[in-house]
């Protein structure tokens, strides 16, 4: 493939290699160049386009992810149709995402413009995850370096379903440890245990001796148990405390006794009657991520880490209580952990091109004497969110003077002409570095007051900063969203018309709704739209 500036009447069959506008109408970089095309552009006065003219062996973009995708993806998966030169694929079931690395990254060196991008290995997915893009960076790839890389990736992505098992919990007594406490034990394992299709089917309280843990042991195999957790009332200190002289007692193996992640060090691995066997550290008493959740979800998939393996996790292995791990599975009781004051900032999105509208531009319309871009900034500076950052592009100098005299930070979009995706990416990428989380506000939706906002940035202060939280009406998400920071770094990378919307999809787990009502829902898109609420605000 090869980019030169040509001649406009030279260029049908090209690939257009930047967005060009002319008028109303925009021209989407790797558009193929049709005659009508260029009768358009040299009407606008461009006379020469930088454009790509595709070799003889270069497949089209799109050919090129598809092939990929299809040759890397393995059992349940399946794969978007391509767009843009990207194939998404998703998980067809629940289950534990596998990719093999060795594969994956021998493929992506062996051409620049040909890449795959995974989930970190071993994720635990739900049905409909994204788990990885195959994306080709140019507009074309030569047929022989795909050849290379669909050999090189050959089933090399694949998700492990959860198979149901009846699981044992055998849990041992000391007079310290309250009955309470081993409740929530078992409520927190049901929760982790949930949408993996098993089930705790016995549940065994004993007191904390070699003895009884054996018995008890043997009873839930009698009771048709396919895996055992334990939890001990003492912390196993070393191998021949009570749980592994226990399962040794009953017949069993201990297979490794320590695990290199924190938390989670004190983890036992074992099998007994020819079934998995856990017993699990302290930790797992607690909802939070440790070592146990890896060891757990890997073998209810039927890919059960081996002792070697597990010996590899010390890199990485320490897990701190960091936002970039928005999984939490249970908050404490908020009178137990009052909600603290965190920094949210807010993104005001004033930089499209405003088609539906005409020749006007609606953020510039005036709602009882006030444009309508100021009525909305005025509310996000009226809330909890600090700074307020306006992204601009269309008519740029309008809304800034609409804006005049407000306490805000302007950044403009060179690239408003390509879609939504650009501006948000323009304001998350000027975001202050100490911004815990960013509301995502659109500049059309005149009933979105401070109230609305701050009945958000309660809840997103409620979960801990982990959520992200949207605006709702009758169940159904609307706008505005705030997202955690954990995701800034995807929503920096977005491009295009399409917004974050897959980013949502990929994350249903972490969304709250808050319902406000119809404000949620009320934008003005269109002349009519404007008409209609211009009408009913002057009632």
């Amino acid at each position: 493939m090869k980019f030169a500036s040509v001649a406009t009447a030279e260029a049908e069959g090209c690939l257009l290699a930047h967005s060009t506008r002319t008028g109303t109408k925009t021209f989407k970089k790797g558009r193929v160049l049709s005659a009508g095309d260029l009768t358009a552009l040299l009407d606008a006065g461009l006379v020469t386009l930088t454009v790509a003219r595709l070799e003889p062996d270069d497949l089209d973009e799109n050919v090129a992810a598809q092939r990929l995708a299809t040759a890397a993806m393995s059992d349940g998966l399946r794969g978007e149709p391509p767009f843009t030169g990207r194939v998404n694929l998703h998980a067809e079931v629940a289950g534990i995402f596998v990719a093999d690395k060795v594969a994956i990254d021998r493929m992506n060196r062996i051409d620049p413009a040909l890449t795959i991008a995974t989930l970190p290995n071993y994720s635990r997915v739900e049905a409909g995850r994204m788990v990885a893009t195959a994306k080709v960076i140019e507009f074309a790839a030569s047929a022989n370096a795909v050849a290379q890389a669909e050999e090189a990736v050959t089933t090399s992505l694949q998700v492990h379903p959860f198979t149901a098992r009846r699981i044992g919990l055998i849990a041992t007594r000391l007079p310290h440890l309250k009955e309470s406490t081993m409740d929530k034990t078992r409520r927190v394992l049901d929760q982790r245990l949930d949408g993996t299709g098993s089930k705790i089917t016995s549940e065994i309280r004993i007191p904390h001796t070699v003895e009884d843990t054996a018995a008890a042991l043997r009873q839930a195999h009698q009771h048709g148990c396919e895996m055992f957790i334990l939890f001990g009332a003492s912390a196993v200190v070393d191998r021949d405390d009570v749980l592994p002289a226990a399962v040794r007692h009953a017949g069993g193996e201990i297979q490794r006794f320590g695990l290199p992640v924190d938390p989670g060090n004190l983890l036992l691995l074992g099998s007994y009657g020819g079934f998995p066997l856990i017993g699990a550290p302290g930790c797992a008493r607690s909802p939070k991520e440790n070592g146990f959740d890896w060891v757990l979800e890997r073998t209810l998939a039927g890919v059960a880490p081996s002792v070697e393996e597990t010996t590899g996790w010390g890199v990485g292995g320490l897990l701190m209580e960091i936002h970039t791990r928005p999984h939490p599975r249970e908050l404490m009781p908020q009178a137990q952990q009052p909600p603290q004051k965190v920094p949210v900032s807010a993104v005001v999105l004033a930089a499209g091109l405003s088609s539906r509208m005409g020749p006007n531009n609606k953020l510039l319309a005036t709602i009882n004497g006030e444009p309508l871009i100021r009525r909305v900034v005025k509310a996000a500076i009226a809330s909890p969110c600090d700074p307020v950052i306006v992204v601009s592009g269309h008519q740029a100098d309008g809304i800034a003077a609409a804006l005049e005299g407000l306490d805000v930070i302007h950044v403009h979009n060179p690239d408003y002409v390509e879609g939504m995706g650009t501006s948000l990416r323009a304001g998350v990428r000027a975001l202050p570095e100490d911004a815990m989380g960013a509301l995502i506000l659109l500049g059309d939706m005149p009933e979105i007051g401070a109230l609305q906002i701050q009945q958000l940035v309660d809840r997103f202060v409620s979960s801990q900063a982990h959520s992200i939280v949207a605006a709702g009406t009758n169940g159904r998400r609307a706008n505005p969203v705030l997202w955690p920071s954990c995701f800034f770094p995807r929503l920096s990378e977005l491009s295009g018309d399409i917004g974050a919307r897959a980013v949502l999809e990929d994350n249903r787990e972490l969304l709250e709704i808050v319902e406000i009502g119809e404000a949620a829902r009320l934008d003005l898109d269109t002349p009519e739209t404007l008409r209609s609420y211009l009408g009913s605000s002057s009632d």
